[in-house]
């Protein structure tokens, strides 16, 4: 049988389909708003048996395809232990929340916290900064790497951090610098989240934001301990899901 997994994120909707334990298809689109639009284009000519959701819009999809959903801790600790079967702690930096979670030595959940009170620290936070400084994604993380200093960020609030990195360059600031101090103050913030839930052990990094060279870089720095960042680190919660679907089986 072939099960799927369909998490639908605050920016992101990513669909996994899994057949005899292997990983054998994998899509994602922009959330958008029509999020269930977009979910049902991402199915469309996906073969699969049974699908779970899992996400923000989980209980959309379910209302519209009376399909079972999982919680997002959930499903992230059964995908990063499908991807790593020894990683200790997770560390999810997604477009809008942030979530750290430890597990035991069998790959059970122990601890979680997540921030998601607001987009601080978060990918939509590292858009907005971007678009500010004026790089693409690709080259905010290659500026911030190249950077020989950092500029200390002080606000997480992401209005108040434009500012504050407006007035930085209008003061003659290297962008490089303040890009590599917002890097800092994203990374510093989630490694502290993460240190107070799972102190210890190799780090499962997932989300779009770990597809930040200078974030990964960063968070093995600051916390002193490897780091650990799947071949899609986006679709780890949707083939947690779909790994759902399977054990419901």
């Amino acid at each position: 049988m072939r099960y799927a997994g369909i998490d639908i994120g605050s920016r992101t909707i990513k669909l996994a389909v899994l057949e005899n334990g292997r990983l054998v298809l994998s899509r994602k689109s922009v959330t958008s708003h029509d999020p269930l639009k977009m979910a049902r284009e991402l199915m469309a000519g996906a073969a699969f048996d049974r699908i779970t959701a899992t996400g923000y819009g989980r209980h959309l999809i379910k209302g519209h395809l009376t399909c079972p959903v999982i919680s997002e801790i959930t499903a992230f600790v059964r995908g990063a232990r499908f991807f790593s079967d020894d990683c200790g702690s997770i560390l999810d930096i997604g477009g809008q929340d942030t979530k750290a979670i430890s597990l035991d030595d069998k790959g059970n959940l122990c601890k979680f916290e997540m921030n998601d009170r607001c987009a601080a620290g978060t990918g939509r936070f590292l858009e907005v900064m971007a678009t500010v400084l004026g790089f693409t994604l690709e080259e905010f993380s290659a500026a911030a790497l190249s950077a020989k200093r950092a500029e200390k960020i002080n606000s997480m609030c992401t209005v108040f951090a434009e500012s504050e990195v407006v007035s930085l360059i209008s003061e003659g600031a290297d962008r490089n610098e303040v890009a590599l101090g917002i890097h800092r103050a994203i990374i510093s913030r989630s490694a502290g989240l993460l240190k107070r839930v799972a102190p210890a052990g190799k780090i499962f990094f997932a989300g779009g934001v770990a597809l930040n060279d200078c974030a990964r870089t960063l968070l093995e720095k600051d916390t002193g301990r490897p780091v650990f960042v799947p071949p899609d680190p986006q679709i780890v919660g949707a083939v947690g899901a779909a790994l759902g679907a399977s054990e419901e089986v």
